[in-house]
């Protein structure tokens, strides 16, 4: 039995969901979960949760990510990616300067339109199962934040821009790339998207499907699994003191008093008195005690 995160390599033609009922064959256990969809032509970091650090996979849903993205200006599709039907084709009458100028006028944020070929519900039922019945249902703008966008190229027929992206949940960078296309009047769609990074998961750490299933046969696997409590080593640790003992384990609020050190009023990891981590709590100020969030 496994607890913790993997940082799993996903490849291009699998999705997220594939990916999450590969590793149930692999690691033999059922309670898996991902943090986040990547769309199956994309590729790159998706942190699974195994085990008890399932009840993680909302915090790192919340966690900022660095997305390595392809803009193909000059064609627009119903998808807005290279996958899609071609609405629109157009020539690139724009400089360099100008493409610069357009992508940087992104940075900070922007309010984007959720794509139609999206997982994202309305009235119960998915975008991608209008979109695939030719219905365009109106979907509400919503603010996502860039917080950078490096330019690392542009093609010599200016066709192709290769972006790095830092963002919050909730991007799609699909939409992005349109919008880009939409700002310079020649339209565009995305041709690939690599995700590079979320949270402290990178890229050259990531494990393929392969090599995790070769990892669990040779009884390796473990030293590839980020513990529960170092995923969340940024709260605080205080420890239980022995007479509140019980309310901890239990999931029951305890007060200041209950823990060492004291005096931390803030979301914090607990710890009982032999030193194992137990849970997540967090503080409330006007009570003056600790309420569970995660119990591990």
């Amino acid at each position: 039995m496994y607890n913790g995160i993997i940082n799993v390599y996903k490849e291009k033609g699998f999705t997220s969901h594939d990916v999450v009922a590969k590793l149930r064959g692999i690691l033999k256990m059922k309670k898996i979960g991902h943090t986040g969809t990547l769309d199956p032509d994309a590729e790159g970091v998706l942190p699974i949760c195994v085990g008890k650090a399932t009840k993680l996979c909302e915090f790192l849903l919340e966690k900022s990510k660095t997305y390595r993205a392809v803009v193909l200006l000059g064609i627009v599709t119903d998808t807005q990616d290279v996958t899609g039907t071609v609405l629109e084709e157009h020539e690139i009458n724009v400089s360099r300067d100008k493409i610069v100028q357009v992508i940087e006028s992104f940075v900070g944020g922007y309010d984007q339109i959720p794509p139609m070929y999206s997982a994202l519900k309305v009235n119960g039922k998915k975008l991608y199962e209008y979109a695939r019945q030719g219905i365009e249902v109106e979907r509400k703008s919503r603010f996502v934040k860039l917080d950078k966008i490096d330019i690392l190229d542009i093609s010599d027929d200016l066709m192709r821009i290769t972006i790095d992206v830092h963002c919050s949940k909730g991007t799609y960078i699909r939409t992005l790339c349109h919008d880009i296309g939409e700002k310079l009047g020649c339209g565009a769609c995305m041709e690939s998207l690599l995700r590079t990074q979320v949270e402290q998961y990178s890229l050259d750490e990531a494990l393929k499907l392969s090599d995790i299933e070769e990892l669990v046969q040779l009884g390796k696997m473990d030293n590839h699994i980020t513990k529960i409590e170092d995923i969340l080593a940024s709260y605080p640790k205080v420890t239980i003191k022995k007479q509140a003992q019980k309310l901890l384990l239990n999931g029951n609020k305890f007060d200041n008093h209950s823990v060492f050190p004291q005096g931390i009023e803030e979301d914090v990891r607990v710890y009982d008195v032999d030193g194992t981590f137990i849970a997540l709590y967090t503080y409330d100020k006007k009570k003056k005690e600790y309420k569970p969030l995660k119990m591990f």
